[in-house]
């Protein structure tokens, strides 16, 4: 897992939506996938509930939960962005860990129920 270095000063913030059709620039896609500045970002130390397509009505429920308090932790100020072991996904997806005063907001998202630890493996939302 990636940790950022708690006396680098959180810099970088924006006025986050939810993504929709159009262009992407800051907007946040589900729980653990967000755009900043035009670059797609995959938080890189947490996993979300799926919701393209979720594999159930509990997991769909959790997943637009974790995207909505996503959204709103972006929006609380100013936050830093890391990168760990490796720069992107198979996907081309920037991975990050995101931080505010040297917390991880997935750490965050965990704390509440709505984002796992990412062990490099997707597992089910669903009982």
């Amino acid at each position: 897992m990636a940790f950022a270095n708690p006396s680098t000063a959180d810099s970088l913030s924006a006025s986050f939506s939810i993504c929709g059709d159009s262009r992407h620039i800051n907007c946040v896609v589900d729980g653990d996938t967000f755009w900043f500045e035009g670059e797609k970002i995959r938080i890189a130390d947490i996993d979300t509930p799926e919701l393209s397509p979720p594999r159930c009505e509990a997991e769909r429920r959790k997943g637009e939960a974790a995207k909505a308090r996503l959204l709103a932790l972006l929006n609380a100020g100013t936050f830093s962005l890391s990168t760990g072991v490796r720069d992107e996904d198979k996907y081309g997806r920037k991975l990050r860990t995101v931080t505010r005063a040297g917390r991880s907001l997935g750490s965050t998202l965990i704390h509440e129920g709505l984002a796992r630890s990412w062990d490099g493996e997707r597992h089910g939302w669903c009982d």
